[in-house]
């Protein structure tokens, strides 16, 4: 991740930022929050560690008191100049020096804490032997939707980051497909995101023919034929913040059955935006997407959740699942991806990025959605 994100937002938006952990932590019944590096430091603070390292670097985050990042010595000047700086602490400390006792003395001794789901256990386990009495959750697990409403600033770049996913599909439908393997048009993306400002690229599924029937295809050797049904799944940070949406495309004309296969995933995927409004359970726009797939015959063949949300992380909390009976609040944004995926022969995926507006929903992919035939 590039320091790009740290130049959008102050240090008057970190502090605010870290106030609300801080106080969603004691409502949640926790002594305080403990984060290592990873997206949660960089959205609390805009600090990323210059390495990933054996030293401990770790937020620590308790109402009522003043945020302290405890950091190596040798990387205290970079956390210095993160744009957060001003709104925290720093605690240095140099090797040879035991950073667990020092992170203990900031600690309630019998205090049960939030900690990042990345800490590494290394880390995890010197605290418990340092505070014998703690306890402590994941960080997902105790304050799941910490960072799933956005503000402003951040649905313009999340916004800006979907554009630049459109812009690729847009491109990538100009490039020769039969013939082809499937990892040179995977290539092809990822360098068409990249033209488009991602600094940073997660994915690039290229799965055709008999291969999109598996959701999470790996791009292959593959030689792409003409009559292929092709999934296309693409994303990644772009300052900072993510993408991802799916288009099924198809190299020549399609079969009747492929192209109804098609009309009812484009359907379902519209069933689950409607479904989007503020009050709504994340499971209904699950259940609004299923149904119409479940409806036309084909429930056993969509596998997978309707979506996911996105951020600083191209997956995070909420999801749009069954059983998650969680409201949608405005500013959250999430993928609505229903598909069909018929084993051996083809699948059909359409993946838009949705944000909860005051009365609705709002796509954040706005390219067509109908079936693109490609050469």
């Amino acid at each position: 991740m590039t320091g790009s994100t740290a130049a959008t937002f102050t240090a008057d938006d970190y502090r605010a930022r870290m106030e609300r952990a801080a106080r969603e932590a004691a409502e949640a019944g926790l002594a305080g929050l403990l984060v290592a590096p990873g997206p949660d430091l960089v959205w609390l603070t805009g600090y990323t560690p210059p390495a990933v390292t054996e030293r401990l670097t770790l937020l620590v985050l308790a109402a009522g008191q003043d945020p302290v990042l405890v950091v190596p010595a040798l990387e205290a000047p970079d956390a210095h100049r993160a744009a957060g700086a001003a709104a925290l602490t720093p605690r240095d400390w140099t090797d040879g020096k035991d950073p667990y006792a020092a992170t203990a003395a900031l600690l309630d001794t019998s205090g049960r804490f939030g900690i990042s789901d990345n800490a590494w256990a290394l880390h995890l386990l010197a605290l418990q032997q340092a505070l014998p009495g703690s306890s402590y959750a994941s960080l997902t697990e105790a304050l799941p939707m910490l960072r799933a409403v956005k503000d402003t600033a951040e649905l313009d770049l999340m916004a800006a980051a979907g554009a630049a996913a459109d812009a690729t599909f847009e491109e990538i439908q100009g490039v020769p497909f039969a013939g082809r393997r499937e990892s040179e048009v995977a290539a092809d993306l990822d360098r068409l995101l990249r033209r488009h400002g991602h600094e940073q690229v997660d994915f690039t599924i290229v799965a055709s023919g008999p291969n999109g029937a598996d959701p999470h295809h790996e791009a292959g050797d593959r030689v792409i034929a003409r009559s292929d049904m092709i999934v296309l799944d693409f994303g990644g940070l772009r300052d900072g913040y993510g993408s991802d949406t799916s288009r099924t495309v198809h190299v020549g004309e399609p079969t009747e059955e492929e192209r109804r296969v098609h009309d009812l995933v484009r359907e379902a995927q519209e069933a689950g935006f409607r479904a989007v409004r503020p009050g709504a359970a994340c499971q209904d726009v699950d259940r609004a997407a299923r149904r119409v797939i479940a409806d036309a015959g084909y429930g056993e063949y969509f596998i997978h959740r309707t979506g996911h949300g996105i951020g600083v992380t191209t997956h995070e909390p909420p999801y749009m699942i069954e059983g998650e009976e969680r409201p949608l609040v405005p500013g959250m944004c999430f993928s609505v991806e229903p598909g069909v995926y018929l084993p051996g022969r083809f699948g059909v995926r359409i993946e838009d990025i949705v944000t909860v507006t005051e009365d609705g929903g709002r796509r954040l992919n706005t390219t067509t959605r109908e079936l693109v035939i490609v050469e």
